[in-house]
């Protein structure tokens, strides 16, 4: 929603398996939310944090709102649960809402199609959201590698 917890996560640890598949070069990634909470703020202090025990570095990313234009750009964009997934259909061109998917699809072992908003618990809550996150990072890899070669 405010693009300081869930979407950043998910925007690292993806640009990070694809520096490990070394197909960095192709696939450009973003993250963005619903609402204009936090625009131009960095991602949460807890998401960083538990993304860099990982090894992921969020500190570069900056929240911003999804626009419009971002489905000319984008050719997935991908909603972290169903209040997010409904909003990006609230901004989506015409035609272009086969664009838009949730997140959790891609992770069908956790049997839940949104991702929780860790917010307003504690730190185990950004720790569940990695684990997840990482899971459908990989599933979504490798859809897209069966869909585009």
């Amino acid at each position: 929603m405010g693009n300081i917890c869930r979407s950043p996560t998910a925007h690292g640890v993806f640009e990070r398996l694809l520096a490990e598949e070394g197909l960095q070069h192709l696939i450009e990634v973003d993250s963005a939310g619903t609402h204009a909470y936090h625009v131009g703020q960095s991602p949460d202090r807890r998401a960083r944090e538990s993304a860099m025990r990982r090894g992921i570095d969020l500190s570069g990313q900056r929240a911003r709102q999804a626009v419009r234009e971002d489905f000319g750009v984008f050719d997935y964009i991908l909603a972290m649960d169903q209040d997010n997934f409904h909003g990006l259909l609230k901004i989506c061109p015409p035609g272009q809402e086969e664009k838009i998917h949730l997140l959790m699809d891609y992770a069908p072992e956790f049997r839940t199609r949104e991702v929780p908003d860790p917010y307003y618990g504690g730190e185990t809550g950004f720790e569940k959201v990695l684990d997840m996150v990482e899971a459908a990072a990989v599933g979504f890899l490798s859809e897209l590698k069966r869909k585009h070669g």
